[in-house]
């Protein structure tokens, strides 16, 4: 079992955060990097996923974008599938330079981004984390554990992808955030922000998603 320290939140109750626990090959770091991470169940992973995070990738001048494979996501009802198959299924989808598949959330205990998110920053404290997601996953943000502390704790990168698009740039985060925003001449500055400090990516939809492929025959 996982050591686990406590740490305070914002309403004064003590919160249990994993211990890092030992990396996978190719989660090795070296200080002045920037490493895009980008969350999700995958179950299935397609080429949605690989745009949002080939788009991240080039128009931020990542070194890394980090696939962090998800046992289950608290927001939704319906049960992901077997990790290890959806871990290979990334591998195979995500099998580029600079992309690294890691199940380092289920290593740690914890389902929540804002544990991921501080224990990566206490392993590797010379790395810039950039936290990527597709924008049908912003308009629900405000849902999130700690949503707030997240926005404060490393940049985000928003991608456009074709479900409600408008929705999204409306989200609760959007507006509690709307002065932090870093427009197009920034992108490259954005991993070096302080946070918090987000931009929103507009490329090329793609229309492929999850729900779509698990409905076929």
């Amino acid at each position: 079992m996982s050591e686990r320290r406590s740490s305070p939140t914002t309403r004064g109750r003590l919160i249990s955060v994993p211990k890092p626990s030992p990396a996978l090959r190719g989660e090795a770091l070296a200080r002045g990097m920037t490493v895009g991470l980008f969350g999700g169940t995958f179950d299935p992973p397609h080429q949605g996923h690989l745009h949002v995070a080939e788009a991240a990738k080039r128009r931020l001048g990542l070194d890394r974008v980090w696939w962090l494979v998800s046992p289950q996501n608290p927001l939704k009802p319906r049960r992901a599938g077997e990790l290890d198959n959806r871990m290979a299924a990334v591998a195979a989808l995500a099998d580029r330079p600079g992309m690294v598949v890691s199940d380092i959330e289920a290593r740690l205990g914890s389902n929540r981004t804002i544990d991921l998110v501080r224990a990566l920053q206490q392993r590797y404290p010379g790395v810039r984390f950039v936290w990527l997601m597709g924008a049908d996953n912003l308009k629900s943000f405000h849902r999130w554990g700690q949503w707030r502390q997240i926005f404060a704790s490393l940049p985000i990168a928003v991608i456009s992808r074709p479900h409600d698009a408008v929705r999204a740039r409306l989200a609760p985060a959007v507006r509690l955030h709307a002065n932090s925003r870093v427009r197009e001449q920034g992108l490259a500055a954005l991993p070096l922000k302080k946070a918090p400090a987000w931009t929103y990516l507009i490329e090329p939809l793609d229309w492929h998603s999850s729900t779509a492929l698990r409905a076929r025959p």
